[in-house]
């Protein structure tokens, strides 16, 4: 073995560290401390602030704020200063950083029924901080960076894979599936001793696993290959049969004493009026078309594409995500013109079949970058701001057909009209009783959804897939 592997492997060995997990009671590999654990929340915050909107709603926040520290002061780490955070975005999804930062995504609030499943969502999260599952992951992916180098200089052979993005995937989109149920069995744990009803975590693994159901039987009627299932689409069963999630939330059972609560009219009035889909402040997607209210503009993408909206970057694709439209937006402080604007953004690149644009009283500029796979730029002036378009094609070369589509996408782009200003303002959730004789069936007819609205509905009220609802029930509808 030679010097340098030595020095390396001895300093593996002492960056390794065995702890007491504050959750389980069992010793765990970390390479972490408690201080720089919080360190890390801290700063990761900042950044997830910066790429997902909070929602402005401070009444709604607070709310959160006061069910998620109930939950978290009856935890393993209820010293810690819990932050929970709703994000202003339709994604179905929570998730938490280490040191105490949760995130309830807004579109996973509008699929909840109580206040007790608010609780068991925010209870699961905090589980993944008291059992420091952020902290472990990341010290088994620094352990492996270095054990990597180590091999790569005793060998001359490099890693195989550069897993250090690992964590950062995982505070998003969840861990594997032992830490996941061990985070619903700690969440139910502190559910049950906050005095809510820890039969609440099995209803959200429900309205979870519903999702995934809605999403395969709308793929399968569009004839397309149904989404990779998530965490809760490991389920081979009904969430009531699940034998091992009925093991981990079997011990909170045991901790309840008394009446539990659920509060689901409490919860439910929160939600009136709360955005379904997208929001007026991030743009609206209708189809092929896109509104922006704040930003007074609207513009279409070609027939059959899709938009991903996101706080960065405006994405049309195609079907096979093959071919793209992505702008962004960003000030122009020295007011340069569009052409001016358009060059600088290129840097060096040759820009050829250079053009004017001139549309709805806008002033622009396109244009062609040379080179192997060739771009489509564009830059339009609008209100101190420019808006800039590149249209490209990954996978093969370039068509007329796909040039044709940029500069039509680019060439839509223009400020809303006094009719279309509706059409940038969000569908929201309205509470309405349900009367006697009334079906999903009736009620859908009366929402503003379109495409599936009976499936939708079913979903937002947990009938999916033919429940219907009881006479005086409360009903969640969209308009």
């Amino acid at each position: 073995m030679t010097l340098r592997m030595l020095l390396l492997m001895s300093m593996l060995v002492t960056l390794v560290g065995c702890a007491v997990n504050p959750a389980t009671g069992r010793n765990d590999f970390v390479m972490m401390s408690e201080a720089q654990e919080l360190t890390l929340g801290r700063d990761a915050h900042q950044q997830i602030l910066q790429q997902y909107p909070r929602y402005a709603d401070e009444a709604l926040q607070a709310y959160v704020q006061s069910v998620g520290e109930r939950v978290a002061r009856h935890s393993h780490r209820g010293q810690l200063d819990y932050r929970f955070t709703v994000i202003d975005s339709p994604d179905i999804n929570a998730f938490a950083l280490p040191g105490g930062y949760i995130y309830i995504h807004r579109g996973l609030l509008a699929y909840l029924g109580s206040e007790a499943e608010l609780a068991a969502v925010l209870g699961h999260e905090v589980g993944h901080v008291t059992a420091r599952h952020g902290v472990r992951q990341q010290s088994q992916s620094t352990a492996w960076s270095i054990l990597g180098q180590a091999v790569a200089m005793g060998t001359g052979v490099g890693a195989a894979a550069d897993v250090t993005g690992a964590l950062g995937t995982a505070f998003v989109r969840g861990y594997g599936r032992d830490m996941e149920l061990e985070a619903d069995g700690l969440g139910a744990q502190y559910l049950a001793r906050g005095g809510y009803d820890p039969q609440a975590m099995i209803e959200v693994v429900k309205v979870l696993k519903l999702q995934e159901d809605f999403a395969r039987d709308q793929a399968t009627k569009r004839g397309e290959q149904p989404p990779a299932a998530g965490y809760h689409g490991l389920f081979d069963t009904h969430p009531d049969n699940d034998r091992r999630l009925q093991q981990v939330i079997g011990p909170a059972r045991a901790l309840v004493a008394g009446q539990q609560e659920v509060n689901r009219d409490v919860f439910l009035q929160r939600l009136q009026n709360l955005p379904y889909g997208d929001s007026a402040q991030s743009g609206i997607r209708r189809g092929e078309r896109f509104y922006h209210r704040d930003l007074d503009f609207t513009l279409a993408f070609a027939k059959g594409w899709s938009i991903v909206n996101q706080p960065e970057v405006l994405i049309g694709h195609s079907a096979d995500e093959q071919v793209f439209v992505a702008m962004t937006l960003e000030d122009n402080p020295r007011q340069l013109d569009a052409a001016t604007l358009l060059r600088q953004r290129i840097g060096g690149n040759r820009l050829r079949d250079e053009r004017p644009l001139q549309q709805a009283g806008l002033q622009g500029h396109m244009g062609l970058i040379d080179g192997n796979t060739p771009r489509r730029v564009a830059a339009i002036l609008k209100g101190g701001k420019a808006f800039l378009f590149v249209g490209a094609v990954k996978g093969r070369a370039v068509r007329a057909e796909d040039d044709a589509q940029f500069i039509a996408a680019i060439s839509s782009f223009r400020p809303l009209q006094a009719a279309e200003r509706k059409l940038a303002e969000p569908l929201r959730l309205q509470l309405v009783r349900v009367g006697q004789g009334q079906t999903v069936k009736s009620l859908a007819a009366k929402s503003g959804l379109s495409g599936d609205a009976e499936g939708s509905l079913r979903l937002l009220n947990n009938l999916y897939p033919q429940g219907e609802p009881r006479p005086g029930d409360w009903f969640k509808t969209v308009r």
